[in-house]
């Protein structure tokens, strides 16, 4: 199994940009995790991360040949990017939403989301590990 993971806009920040609400770990470490984890697993897994929102359509619409499945946390274009949304519909792999906070709990503008309706799942506030769960939800859906 072939897992994309894709990190959207300021995560680069992480370990620096407000650690009270996305926590201390830094992308790199984030990333290393997921690597540890996908290893466990039997999942080879790419890791990608950008500020641009057409570099993350470009990647999702990669995925169709390079990927099984997909990990993505949109960041803010969660709440309005209807160019992403489309391109995870259209690539038509299971993918999984994931954030590290509770986005529910936050700001009212937070709290919806445009890529929910074409994503299995969306995991969010558990930090790291709802990369991790991730990982382990597609695996078990690809075994179903």
């Amino acid at each position: 199994m072939r897992v994309l993971v894709i990190h959207g806009p300021n995560l680069n920040l992480l370990g620096e940009r407000e650690p009270e609400i996305y926590g201390t770990l830094t992308l790199d470490e984030i990333n290393r995790r997921i690597r540890d984890e996908a290893a466990e697993l039997g999942i080879e897994v790419r890791c990608f991360q950008s500020n641009s929102e057409g570099a993350i359509i470009d990647a999702i619409h990669g995925a169709r040949r390079e990927a099984d499945a997909i990990i993505i946390n949109p960041g803010a274009y969660t709440h309005y990017s209807v160019a992403i949304r489309d391109a995870l519909a259209a690539v038509a792999l299971p993918a999984i939403e994931v954030h590290l906070s509770n986005v529910h709990a936050r700001e009212e503008f937070r709290r919806h989301s445009v890529i929910a309706p074409v994503v299995r799942g969306q995991i969010v506030g558990l930090g790291v590990q709802g990369y991790l769960l991730a990982l382990r939800g597609l695996k078990a859906l690809a075994q179903e």
